[in-house]
């Protein structure tokens, strides 16, 4: 990626190359922001990362209990391909960094009328296992869905998830060119309708349509096609030795070994603008962080709203962060299971997942949502003693989160646990809970979403905002730009802020030298072109 976007200096221009390098400053070291922090470390700019937390990760990030530390945020690693060519781009193994144990069961699945169902990374057990589950016939519609979640991954891989601006003109054309995708998008269904239409038995409707939650989505109304998400998951799904927080510690780790800065507990204020670009970032103790661009790794809709100043406000398209993705209510503790067997991901079904979803449209804490629990000590037989829980249960963003909230959902949930055979000793505190108001509070303007933009409608994934925004100089890294939420599409968001900028910076006609890494230029001060207001979406 580098190499078209540098050149060797002639001894002339190396005389006239300023000592300072380029200076960017990334606000946020969540997975998107690290991402583009390394990238651009390796390439030889001056990186400061500010970080409001005391650590690294953003949303991956873990809570202290008797069993060690938690892990609160992430539990699903997919696509380690993206996080490979991350650290093989900086020239490093991403393996000499983390330890990565692939999961054999992906999840193990149960539902109130007792039956259980593990699905694996192997296509043809997971045919097996859904003809001992529900029938022959089931299994058949099986191996059809997955055929055709698969054909929909591999179509929507390149035009959409690895384009740094996705167009649907490009899409268009991709699927007029390969007409037999059109039925396997079911434009115009949802993904619920469309699962309706493929499956007989309610359960696998169920399973398959909870997919939707993945980006922050109810699958009553977000589009057929992301029944992909099935084959980013069938794909395989690793476990990060030591924690999924390990992965943000050894990007950082990496990023400042490159000359990274980073300043945790420093939270932005403004970013400054002078003649229409980006000049300094300000914190909140009054540092002024001199800037030749900044990448903002946060949620883009604190830009719309003016939290980092005026300027920045109308850098970002309002529809690109006005519907909001689901938030959650996230348990995070150490306690002793009895009860079912479980394998390292858990899923409890509820009894209605039509009426789940429409509390949850409606602004309620679903009264029988759907459990995720993740068994952080489980995979590699039954530890003795306290074990480290994640349990989830989507919530609604907006939600006001009170204290008799907490108490409500701590009935909910380990109640309709106890109900389908699984209990904990003891049980958890209402401090061991994050609610949608504290993840507002720590993520400021989400409104408590963990997903950024709704997943609903067709036209979504082209609402996002892009790398690039209407304000020279200013960048966007994050579950919240495109490609849109999870941790390989929040690492695929870094690469594309990375390669915008390094693109920018290299039209050397509009910038003065500079030096980078390998004896290579590229520009100063972020003069380049940006998109206007009305495409900055």
């Amino acid at each position: 990626m580098l190499a078209n976007c540098q050149h060797e200096l002639t001894p002339e221009e190396e005389s006239d190359v300023p000592d300072a390098p380029i200076k960017a400053v990334v606000i946020g070291a969540g997975i998107g922001g690290l991402a583009t922090a390394l990238r651009l470390a390796h390439a030889g700019l001056a990186v400061s990362v500010v970080e409001m937390a005391a650590g690294p990760g953003g949303k991956m990030r873990t809570r202290d209990s008797v069993a060690g530390p938690v892990d609160i945020g992430p539990t699903v690693m997919t696509l380690k391909g993206v996080f490979e060519a991350l650290f093989a781009d900086v020239g490093a193994r991403l393996s000499d960094h983390v330890r990565l144990i692939p999961e054999i069961v992906l999840a193990r699945h149960f539902w109130r009328d007792g039956t259980t169902l593990d699905l694996t990374a192997d296509e043809g057990r997971n045919i097996d296992a859904i003809g001992s589950f529900a029938g022959a016939k089931a299994a058949r519609q099986f191996a059809r869905f997955s055929k055709r979640a698969k054909r929909l991954y591999q179509a929507f891989e390149g035009p959409i998830m690895h384009a740094p601006t996705p167009r649907l003109v490009g899409l268009v054309g991709h699927v007029l060119k390969h007409p037999g995708l059109i039925p396997d998008m079911a434009p115009g269904l949802s993904l619920a309708s469309s699962l309706a239409a493929q499956f007989s038995d309610p359960r696998l409707r169920q399973l398959f349509g909870r997919y939707a939650t993945y980006v922050g989505g109810s699958p009553y109304h977000s589009p057929a096609v992301l029944s992909l998400i099935w084959q980013s998951e069938a794909a395989g799904v690793w476990r990060v030795a030591g924690g999924m927080h390990a992965l943000a510690i050894a990007m950082s780790d990496l990023a400042a070994k490159k000359g990274a800065q980073f300043q945790y507990n420093s939270r932005a204020a403004r970013i400054e603008q002078q003649d229409g670009r980006v000049t300094a970032v300000h914190l909140t103790d009054g540092t002024r962080l001199p800037a030749d661009l900044v990448v903002f790794n946060g949620d883009p809709k604190a830009l719309v709203e003016g939290r980092l100043g005026t300027g920045p406000a109308s850098a970002v398209a309002a529809q690109g962060v006005a519907a909001r993705s689901l938030s959650a209510f996230v348990w995070g503790f150490a306690a002793e299971p009895t009860g079912v067997t479980l394998a390292h991901h858990n899923v409890f079904f509820c009894a209605d997942p039509a009426r789940e979803f429409a509390d949850l449209a409606a602004g309620r804490m679903p009264d029988d949502g759907t459990l995720y629990v993740c068994a952080q000590d489980r995979g590699n037989g039954i530890p003795r003693g306290p074990e480290r829980f994640e349990i989830i249960l989507n919530g609604p963003p907006g939600h006001p989160s009170t204290t008799e909230d907490a108490y409500t959902c701590r009935t909910r949930t380990f109640e309709t646990l106890s109900q389908m055979g699984l209990r904990f000793s003891p049980t958890p505190a209402i401090s061991a809970l994050h609610m949608p108001g504290d993840f507002d509070r720590d993520f400021p303007a989400s409104d408590g979403s963990l997903y950024g933009l709704s997943p609903h409608g067709m036209m979504a994934s082209f609402q996002r905002p892009t790398a690039r925004t209407a304000l020279r100089g200013l960048y966007l890294a994050g579950g919240g730009a495109h490609p849109g939420a999870g941790i390989p599409m929040a690492c695929l968001s870094g690469q594309h802020a990375a390669a915008a900028i390094l693109s920018d910076l290299a039209s050397i006609s509009m910038f003065r030298p500079m030096a980078m890494h390998g004896g290579t230029s590229t520009g100063s001060a972020m003069t380049g072109s940006a998109r206007s207001p009305s495409s900055a979406s």
